[in-house]
């Protein structure tokens, strides 16, 4: 079906809600394992590097279709795409839900990664389709809301769904909720036909080769790359075991209230992000200029949880999730910075690079976590200290790098992506 001219209702209804609730799922599945880590040592016997490689075992496929994805979703539409994807996720689901080793878990969370690898980007589609380009930051930002509303449910009302189900049963339900949202992206969301992606498959592919090799594309990729592994590793894990090694809270229940208040605030830092950038926008402050000012400041936090952990460790937690969520203002700003029927293979692009980094990265961190021996209630807090030191010294080379390029967007595309 074709629709010209969508009502407000419409675009929140058929547009907005679908992609969103695909979009919630995956932030539950991101964060999930930083409230059963303890379950899963338990019943599987992994250590943190073990911990650390499944987790990021969500990122390997989810990085590696990215070009692929992008070049689906500029040819077939977002629809389509991201229904077939979220049957894969609950597949996935299901067989982590029947894994009994290390090596089992890996390869159904491997599945649950491809299944939500078009959960940003084809939201992004669907807004650079029917939203005007004015409105794409505001909406991009109400958009990772959702997500954040995953990252919250993924905190104390899955703690306390695993009071009343086992872990394993827990992942049945949520595969059920990927094929019911599955059948809803298929037959609520509309079709619109922009034209789709021009010539053939290998000169699409062409077209991720210039995205790829673009200057502005990698002045940004270096900053946004270690801002989001800092930012998606923490979430996703490591906030967990953090708050029981080296903040000292043993009860599930308070690390979960801890995860939840975080989420929660990560989640209006998600919806007013795209607020803050119109404020800021209305000072003369571009929407890079803000973007990279508040990435200055989050990696401050990663400072003051490596080298201050012990001063106000809720309130660095709080400012983390509020602060990480702003750089996704980057995303929009990357899309106007090339022609239209470049956008799914833009932000397919940017995720191929940040979400190979974040599985290397995400597992790394869990390595060094594993150099000091373990304590008698968990990991060692050097291992802590030096892991969110090393993120914190790597945003600043990504600032620096940033600030001395002076690259800037296609002369083709729209205007105002950068200062």
């Amino acid at each position: 079906m074709t629709e010209n001219t969508p009502t407000f209702a419409k675009l929140l209804l058929r547009i907005f809600l679908p992609f969103a609730l695909a979009y919630f799922l995956s932030y539950v599945f991101r964060g999930v394992n930083a409230v059963i880590f303890p379950y899963l040592e338990r019943d599987v016997g992994i250590t943190a590097g073990d911990l650390g490689l499944l987790t990021s075992a969500f990122f390997l496929f989810f990085a590696g279709c990215q070009p692929v994805l992008g070049v689906m979703l500029d040819r077939y539409g977002p629809r389509r795409v991201q229904a077939i994807l979220l049957a894969m996720a609950a597949v996935g689901a299901a067989l982590f839900g029947l894994s009994l080793s290390l090596g089992e878990l890996i390869v159904a969370r491997v599945l649950i990664g491809l299944g939500f690898a078009g959960g940003l980007m084809a939201a992004i589609k669907a807004i650079t389709l029917w939203y005007p380009p004015e409105r794409w930051g505001l909406i991009t930002g109400f958009h990772m809301m959702a997500g954040g509303l995953g990252s919250m449910a993924a905190t104390l009302p899955i703690q306390w769904s695993l009071s009343i189900i086992s872990w394993q049963g827990l992942f049945f339900w949520l595969a059920g909720l990927c094929l019911v949202t599955s059948a809803i992206l298929f037959t609520v969301v509309p079709e619109r036909n922009s034209g789709g992606a021009k010539g053939t498959l290998r000169e699409q592919f062409r077209i991720t080769g210039v995205v790829l090799t673009d200057g502005f594309f990698w002045r940004i990729q270096p900053l946004l790359i270690f801002q989001q592994l800092a930012f998606i590793a923490s979430i996703t894990l490591w906030i967990g075991p953090w708050l029981r090694d080296v903040g000292g809270i043993a009860d599930k229940a308070a690390r979960a209230d801890i995860q939840l208040y975080t989420t929660a605030i990560m989640t209006l830092g998600f919806a007013l992000s795209g607020v803050i950038a119109g404020w800021f926008r209305r000072a003369g402050v571009s929407d890079f200029a803000s973007a990279t000012l508040v990435s200055m400041l989050f990696a401050l936090v990663c400072a003051w949880l490596a080298f201050l952990p012990t001063f106000q460790p809720v309130l660095a937690w709080l400012l983390f999730g509020f602060l990480g969520a702003y750089p996704i203002q980057y995303m929009p700003l990357l899309a106007r910075a090339f022609p239209s029927d470049y956008a799914g293979r833009v932000s397919t692009s940017c995720n191929l690079v940040v979400f190979s980094v974040i599985f290397a990265g995400q597992w790394a961190i869990g390595k060094v976590v594993d150099l000091w021996p373990r304590t008698t209630t968990g990991y060692a807090p050097d291992g802590y200290a030096w892991s969110f030191g090393a993120l914190f010294i790597l945003q600043v080379a990504g600032l620096a790098w940033m600030l001395l390029s002076r690259a800037h967007p296609l002369a083709d595309a729209r205007p105002a992506a950068a200062d």
